[in-house]
């Protein structure tokens, strides 16, 4: 039995918890220029960019800065281009909106490389590339076919990697080949957050935690906003919850999908090990539906593993166990090795598949990217802010599309936990 933290290995990795990063509710004005609710990638990216732009910025959590999946993400970076989105897109929007919406998650992956580098923000950035494998001989194929469809329609950048020669990516057997993304990568999300959170604060932007929001008014000139016994008036109110969007949000909360996904993080492991593992330090993923990731740490010291998980409640004693079991099928080589920490959190999926930003009823908002939140969120909150500011610079090719959701569905997952084993029946069946 593993005596595993149950929290994130980033939070300790970076000291995320020990940072002062926020002020205290009890110190919350009485008024902003523009209340940001949710600390996250998506709030902390527009709070840096409002500020720059001459605006008094609040922005809140209802725990600390990052504690929702900015803190907890596996740190994988791409604009993941995975099938499901692909087709789901295109029978929504037709292939030309579709590959638009694609494109501009391949502007979102250039963004954010950019913002970490011009910022100077250390969250161990390694941007070589990611391998994705075929579980089965014919999904090489499949997989290969939709990369040579994304480069001719996007410019999707890829490497065929025969199973002849995967061993050069991965050290192992499980898979039949498949194809290198040179454009991915992976780092630290807590650090990130840090590094976010600081530069927003010396841009003037106050960061209150924990600060939850309980009621949302509209007023004839902005809105008022409770927060515990706190009424705070803003002129504007940008919504950045994404998968953590309560039922007190509930036009949001009845438009995006929360889907837990779990992480495990390995003990230190011998530095040839490591290097067997992951001959170059590249991220991972594969061709099944149910989506898993995998990285060396950013030290290089363990592996990090993570994935969809059937239940939608915290339960690492149930994810932990089948996430080492998946681990050690793909990485004979890591049975025995102990686990230090498993942790879960929220993403937020969208009944179309896309993001969404814009603003309803006067209140903005950006969220639900679909499992790539960490380069689509901070360039989302970056656009959103910019139309906030009254930017064109803020236009992008998700204007305009209507945030839908289904007659039946209050928010509430009930449904998630068979959708997903039928995923993993279809995985096991190779359909």
């Amino acid at each position: 039995m593993d005596n595993y933290k149950h929290r994130p290995f980033w939070w300790d990795e970076a000291g995320l918890e020990a940072r002062e990063l926020a002020e205290g509710a009890a110190d919350l004005p009485d008024k902003a220029d523009i209340l940001v609710v949710g600390a996250g990638y998506t709030g902390l990216s527009a709070a840096l960019t409002l500020a720059r732009g001459g605006r008094e910025v609040v922005v809140v959590d209802a725990d600390m800065p990052g504690y929702g999946c900015s803190g907890r993400n596996g740190g994988l970076i791409g604009p993941s281009f995975h099938k499901l989105g692909l087709s789901g897109l295109t029978a929504a929007y037709g292939s030309e909106r579709a590959n638009a919406i694609l494109r501009e998650s391949m502007d979102s992956l250039d963004f954010l490389k950019n913002l970490i580098k011009t910022e100077g923000i250390d969250c161990g950035l390694k941007a070589d590339g990611r391998f994705r494998g075929a579980v089965r001989p014919r999904a090489y194929d499949t997989l290969l076919r939709e990369a040579e469809s994304l480069h001719k329609s996007v410019g999707l950048r890829f490497e065929p990697v025969p199973k002849s020669e995967q061993h050069r990516q991965i050290g192992s057997d499980y898979y039949h080949g498949g194809i290198v993304l040179p454009d991915d990568g992976h780092l630290q999300p807590a650090a990130l957050v840090i590094g976010l959170c600081e530069r927003a604060r010396q841009s003037g932007a106050r960061v209150f935690a924990p600060a939850r929001v309980t009621g949302l008014q509209r007023e004839s000139h902005g809105f008022s906003v409770q927060i515990s016994d706190r009424l705070i008036h803003a002129d504007q109110v940008l919504i950045a919850t994404n998968g953590y969007t309560g039922a007190e949000l509930s036009y949001f909360h009845k438009r995006v999908i929360p889907i837990r996904s779990a992480i495990i993080a390995t003990e230190e492991l011998d530095p040839q090990i490591i290097t067997e593992l992951s001959p170059k330090g590249l991220g991972y993923g594969d061709s099944d539906r149910l989506v898993i990731y995998y990285r060396p740490s950013p030290d290089g010291k363990r592996m990090i593993f993570g994935g969809r998980v059937f239940d939608r409640a915290d339960r690492p004693d149930k994810y932990s166990t089948d996430l080492k079991r998946l681990m050690t099928r793909i990485f004979p080589q890591l049975s025995g090795v102990g686990i230090t920490h498993a942790w879960s959190g929220t993403v937020a999926y969208t009944f179309d598949h896309a993001p969404h930003l814009g603003e309803h009823d006067g209140i903005h908002y950006a969220m639900g990217y679909c499992g790539s939140g960490v380069g689509r969120a901070n360039y989302f909150g970056h656009k959103i802010a910019l139309k906030l500011l009254g930017s064109r610079d803020g236009k992008t090719a998700l204007d305009g599309l209507d945030f839908k959701t289904h007659p039946l569905y209050t928010g509430s997952t009930w449904f998630m936990p068979a959708i997903l084993r039928w995923h993993a029946i279809a995985d096991r069946m190779g359909l």
